[in-house]
């Protein structure tokens, strides 16, 4: 039965994906969904990007080792999201652009489209490759598959849904994926750990039996761990051109705005959730069922559930990561398209034309090109989490200080931007090669040090911004404009 519910829950995202197909007409509705999402739809999608298979599975890992304590993890996801929703999000959403990249050209002026445009491609085929070895490992469990088979049923899956309609496609299985998630998470696991453990109370004491030491106690995974947390996942939230991407859908700045707030706030209560979950495995499940943490989520979800019911949480954790990974592979594909290619094709003379049925047509074969690099990775790669980790630090070393201080700081410049992307990413790298070790927090502290001090220096050294750069930034701003930036001449 749980498998019958698993082969059910993939075909209906291929058809889905069909329905999706309909409404992508023009290249905005492939890559934005129109730019016409409301609340419901907006924000139930943005939850359903963030929170994957680190925030499901490996959030409950978390809370069956450390107690409470394991939900900082999800919480820095959720405080990126809420920052970037109040802060940024209604300004993003009147920029009328595509991508990231985009953003630094409209606010910088040509120059940065391609070193920006190459660092984010990589962190979004990165995470897309990550996603996908993490839903495949529940293929590979739930049918009894080797991992390349598991792999390529599952990245075929998401390849196809998205390839069909883009970002309108992604967005209807994206809330699809966001209501069983809600439905297997928060109406399923959380009162089944709670009536199986006795109540809080009695998690808590099991916890405390079986570990040693206090679930409640907040500060048990490490302030190091915790601080670590919030600089990589919130800062990496908040220039991601994946979680970007989702906001430029938004129909309002408004519905941006309010409905990302509610997204963030929904990914603080599933931190809580997990924990909840992972501290209820810890007490109940007998000794060796879960050999690692991270295997705490599938172990309870067989130890708790009828199959039925095992069924939909199994669901439930592949819409979690599935989510994640369409919305990682058609970033990744935008911005090789919109900041790379398009770029070589007018250096060379060839504008990139056609009518809207050829632009879709094109991005399409882009996202089934990226899809299949996606899954070779995902085949040949062994070490994901240090891939991950090297990408993520990669990401806010070089990118987080020119994003963010173009939207805060009117002095900064083209150059002081490009000297801290370059110096940024070089000195990230650097520092992981120094000190050995790419999970150490230096290379992230050091990369974002040094990028911020070149970016501040070179731009109080360098002429301001052209007024007239400056003047289409503002118009934007106003959304006055919407007109899309076109790639940096050479």
């Amino acid at each position: 039965m749980d498998k019958a519910i698993v082969i059910l829950y993939i075909v209906s995202m291929i058809g889905f994906g069909f329905v999706g197909k309909s409404k992508a007409t023009t290249e905005s509705d492939f890559l934005v969904a129109g730019r016409r999402l409301g609340p419901a739809l907006y924000g139930g999608t943005m939850a359903a990007i963030v929170l994957g298979g680190a925030s499901t599975i490996g959030g409950v890992g978390l809370g069956y080792e450390y107690g409470l304590s394991g939900m900082w993890l999800v919480v820095s996801i959720g405080m990126g999201i809420l920052l970037l929703s109040l802060l940024f999000a209604h300004r993003i959403q009147r920029l009328g652009i595509y991508t990231v990249s985009q953003m630094l050209t409209l606010r910088y002026g040509p120059g940065s489209h391609v070193l920006s445009g190459v660092v984010m491609c990589a962190y979004t085929l990165m995470l897309a490759t990550t996603s996908t070895i993490a839903y495949a490992t529940i293929f590979s469990v739930l049918f009894d598959l080797d991992k390349v088979p598991a792999i390529m049923i599952g990245g075929g899956t998401v390849i196809l849904y998205s390839a069909l309609g883009g970002m309108w496609s992604i967005t209807l299985t994206d809330f699809v994926q966001f209501f069983i998630k809600t439905i297997g998470i928060f109406f399923i696991l959380v009162p089944v750990a709670l009536a199986k453990g006795d109540g809080w109370g009695g998690i808590t004491d099991g916890f405390q039996r079986v570990t040693g030491h206090s679930g409640t106690d907040l500060t048990a995974i490490g302030g190091q761990t915790i601080v670590t947390y919030f600089v990589i996942y919130t800062f990496g939230l908040l220039i991601g051109q994946d979680i970007w991407q989702r906001v430029f859908t938004a129909r309002t700045p408004a519905v941006a705005r309010w409905a990302g707030t509610a997204a963030g706030v929904y990914c603080l209560a599933y931190a809580f959730a997990g924990s909840v979950i992972g501290m209820s495995a810890r007490v109940l499940l007998p000794a060796g069922d879960a050999k690692v943490k991270d295997d705490a989520f599938a172990a309870f979800v067989e130890f708790a559930l009828n199959p039925v019911l095992a069924g939909l949480v199994l669901a439930a954790a592949l819409a979690a990561v599935m989510s994640t990974s369409s919305g990682a592979l058609i970033a990744s594909a935008t911005v090789a398209r919109q900041d790379i290619v398009n770029l070589i094709r007018g250096a060379t003379g060839h504008q990139d034309t056609g009518d809207e049925h050829d632009h879709v047509t094109g991005n399409r074969l882009y996202l089934i090109a990226f899809g299949i690099v996606m899954i070779a990775l995902a085949c040949v790669l062994q070490d994901v989490v240090a891939a991950l980790t090297v990408a993520y630090d990669i990401l806010v070393g070089g990118l987080l200080v020119a994003i963010l201080g173009g939207l805060v700081w009117r002095r900064g410049n083209n150059r002081g931007a490009l000297v801290s992307i370059g110096v940024g990413v070089a000195v990230t790298l650097a520092t992981m090669l120094v000190v050995g070790d790419i999970y150490a927090n230096e290379p992230i502290y050091y990369g974002l040090a040094s990028s911020a001090l070149a970016y501040i220096i070179t731009s109080l050294l360098t002429p301001p911004t052209d007024p007239a750069i400056m003047a289409e930034w503002d118009a934007r701003n106003a959304g006055t404009t919407t007109q899309v930036p076109e790639a940096d001449p050479v």
